[in-house]
């Protein structure tokens, strides 16, 4: 829900949690770095994409996280907000996006899912083909859905 300035009023208590912490935040040059951040998806995108021709699964399932990352940055920007947190975005985009009906839930569990393959790849060193194809995946889904509410281009 938005107030006639653009600016969430949504009731839900783990977004106004992540806005009371900081880490979510208004940002007023947001709106016109969406377009931006849309093309650095494209791009993890097409490197997730490469790296997984040349079977570096691990960097591809990173890349795809990234892709997705910034699809939802996108997103966020177009509310005129920023984010200090990768789960604070995801929050965001349930409280702006999912619960007014502009996102199915679906998506947003793409983000959290891929943030998880992420991880355990980063940092845990636990990654194969099949997450990675499943994050691709997920992140050109995400990418479309993106592209779709900021009236961009489809691939």
């Amino acid at each position: 829900m938005e107030s006639s300035s653009g600016k969430s009023r949504s009731t839900n208590p783990a977004f106004k949690e992540c806005l009371k912490k900081g880490k979510i935040k208004p940002f007023p040059r947001a709106k016109n770095l969406a377009t931006k951040e849309l093309a650095a998806a494209e791009d993890d995108l097409s490197e997730a994409q490469d790296r997984f021709r040349n079977g570096r699964f691990k960097y591809a399932t990173i890349n795809a996280y990234y892709a997705i990352f910034h699809a939802a940055r996108a997103l966020l920007y177009s509310k005129g907000y920023r984010e200090r947190s990768h789960f604070c975005l995801s929050v965001a985009l349930e409280s702006l996006f999912v619960e007014s009906g502009l996102l199915g839930k679906r998506i947003t569990s793409m983000l959290r899912n891929n943030m998880i393959l992420r991880e355990e790849a980063d940092y845990g060193g636990s990654f194969s083909r099949e997450n990675a194809q499943v994050g691709i995946a997920n992140a050109w889904e995400f990418l479309e859905e993106a592209k779709e509410l900021l009236n961009q281009p489809r691939t």
